[in-house]
């Protein structure tokens, strides 16, 4: 779903001017300079709907693999395009650098796999929206600013919206599994950070997702066995792997290039929005007006709390 947007942003820091910011500096910028400026942010909200999209067509497949069997065939399917296209050196790492590659792919798989089981039990804009909480509290408490302490008071006034006062609504343990991917998903920004700075180029993250996989591969044979070797259900699997894993984490990786990051985190904090607008096209989740409400006060409170950091310093590090 969500796993290859965090590890590239980390690599935004080092961009001192951003093509993008230059091109629309100056006065009567070409039609040239504007698609030069526009393009990255297309690149970001390809891979932004490709992810949110790739979860809907998950959902789709739950029924025949299961949720846990969708999990293994996404990151099986990710591990194995990724290892061909960025063919990862085996050798030349230290013990520190395998340390931290194996922390990176448990909290891929941990975060993918708790997301998958919320969305089996919860409509797919909601469960983005209390999984960006994870994110949304690592910017918190790394930016120790008492204007971020507000944002997070927003964003959990949209939390209780969401349960209607009471998370049975929603179903409580899948509100408790999106919350907790969530959680899972802070970590991974943390050690994508880590890894990107150990492995050249893509190589950590293809390691990390053969960890992954690794990790999951038990779980899917468990609860759906055979049904993973179906040919129609192997051929949705790899459609999920490549629309959630392999293109959003392509186009992001090129957006990047010429975005700075608290451009790039802004727009990530629309996600929830992306999402519920994926969860009514293909899977008829209609969201009622006070459900809609909270993914609004999530998404702002998100990028309040962005855009308070960025402004305390003039790059963000991790």
């Amino acid at each position: 779903m969500n796993d290859q947007r965090s590890a590239a942003e980390p690599a935004a820091a080092a961009v001192a001017v951003p093509e993008a910011v230059t091109a629309l500096e100056g006065a009567g910028p070409s039609w040239a300079d504007r698609r030069a400026a526009l393009a990255p942010i297309a690149l970001v909200v390809a891979g932004g709907l490709s992810v949110q999209f790739g979860s809907a067509v998950a959902a789709l497949l739950m029924p025949k693999a299961g949720a846990l069997g969708v999990v293994t065939l996404r990151l099986a399917a990710a591990a194995l395009i990724l290892l061909v296209i960025c063919r990862p050196k085996l050798r030349g790492h230290s013990r520190a650098d395998w340390g931290t590659v194996l922390a990176f792919g448990v909290a891929m798989g941990g975060m993918n796999t708790l997301f998958y089981l919320a969305l089996d039990r919860i409509p797919l804009g909601i469960a983005v929206t209390l999984e960006v909480l994870g994110p949304l509290a690592l910017s918190v408490f790394a930016s120790r600013r008492l204007i971020n302490v507000l944002w997070a008071g927003l964003a959990l006034v949209g939390v209780v919206l969401l349960g209607g006062g009471g998370f049975d609504r929603l179903d409580p343990v899948g509100a408790a599994f999106a919350l907790a991917a969530g959680a899972m998903w802070a970590a991974y920004i943390v050690f994508s950070a880590r890894t990107g700075r150990r492995f050249p180029q893509a190589d950590g993250l293809a390691l990390a997702m053969v960890v992954a996989a690794v990790l999951s591969l038990p779980l899917g044979i468990i609860e759906s066995g055979a049904k993973l070797t179906v040919p129609s259900t192997v051929a949705l699997g790899a459609a999920v792997a490549v629309l959630s894993s392999v293109l959003p984490y392509t186009l992001e990786l090129m957006a990047l290039r010429r975005l700075p990051a608290p451009t790039f985190a802004v727009m990530m904090s629309l996600e929830p929005a992306i999402a519920a607008g994926a969860g009514f096209l293909i899977l008829d989740q209609a969201l009622s007006t006070t459900d809609a409400l909270a993914i609004a006060l999530v998404i702002g409170a998100s990028i309040g709390a962005v855009r308070s950091r960025s402004g305390a310093a003039p790059r963000r590090e991790a």
